[in-house]
């Protein structure tokens, strides 16, 4: 478990985390959400010792990380993939790892194949790799030490379609065998898919917290996208129960919770062909509640 209470960290006049509490659980995906500059990677670097906290603290398990023995076969961290000598090749960044670690070399082997990279990659040296390669040996570096948690800044950067489908999958497999995640990103939709709770933060605020469902709850009315045999048809009948509506693509996005819809054309005897979540709420509520740090010119590094 993740415990970050009341923490602050100042550089100056400039206050780039204020005041956040938060618990990651175990057996969950916890989800760190904020716009660039938000205060994520800040928070992070505080968690793992590498910034003094101005005021408050982040005990993992219960201790300040500092004085976790032997931390890396308890806590796994990414926080930049590329923090690693260039010139060294990926089998001995791992291996200087897991000898750090107390652990074997087959050790090596086994996260290698994890995250599929073969063995004339693993060869190459860093500087050779691509960035969805140093991601995928940034995951095998926190995994090495078969930690119970894991605290992952920006993990899918550089990953393609499939290499991000593949994280996902193997961090849910992780919380779900009793491990703590938390992912840091600045973009929803990669972990909206995976995450059992999610902070969204802004200028070092924490904005809003909760599982998915709280976090649309407090956006306002759900909605729903639907496509039927008969869309005018279907349209009246929501209309007639008073439910707002309007034409989306092919069929309609409805202000009302997909069962509602589902039932209505139940009712009226219309062959419904597609019916899912809207999706758009909890970005739009995201964007609303984070809209002051929209702009241009806003650099994680400068502020995070």
């Amino acid at each position: 478990m993740i415990q970050v209470e009341g923490l602050t960290r100042t550089y100056g006049g400039f206050t780039a985390v204020d005041d956040i509490s938060f618990v990651a659980q175990p057996g969950r995906v916890t989800g760190f959400l904020g716009p660039n500059g938000a205060g994520k990677t800040t928070t992070m670097r505080v968690m793992v010792g590498l910034t003094p906290p101005s005021r408050g603290r982040v005990t993992i398990g219960g201790h300040v990380y500092h004085d976790i023995p032997n931390p890396g076969r308890h806590v796994g961290v990414l926080l930049d993939a590329s923090a690693q000598h260039a010139g060294r090749s990926g089998r001995e960044i791992l291996t200087i790892g897991a000898r750090t670690m107390g652990l074997p070399d087959a050790r090596v082997d086994e996260m290698l194949a994890l995250v599929s990279l073969s063995p004339e990659e693993s060869k190459r040296r860093l500087r050779n790799y691509s960035l969805g390669m140093k991601q995928r040996l940034g995951i095998a570096h926190a995994l090495l030490g078969d930690p119970s948690v894991l605290i992952l800044d920006e993990p899918a950067n550089g990953l393609d379609p499939a290499g991000i489908r593949w994280m996902r999958g193997l961090l849910k497999g992780y919380a779900d065998r009793g491990g703590t995640v938390l992912l840091s990103s600045h973009l929803l939709h990669e972990v909206e898919m995976i995450a059992d709770e999610m902070i969204l933060i802004g200028r070092g605020k924490i904005v809003a917290q909760g599982d998915k469902k709280t976090l649309l709850d407090r956006g306002g009315a759900p909605s729903t996208l639907v496509t039927s045999l008969d869309n005018g048809a279907l349209a009246a009948a929501l209309q007639g129960k008073g439910i707002p509506l309007v034409a989306a693509g092919e069929g309609l996005k409805v202000e009302a919770p997909a069962v509602e819809v589902g039932r209505t054309a139940l009712e009226a005897g219309i062959v419904l062909t597609d019916l899912r979540f809207g999706g758009a709420g909890l970005e739009e509520l995201f964007l609303e509640l984070t809209s002051d740090t929209q702009r241009e010119g806003h650099i994680e590094g400068a502020s995070a």
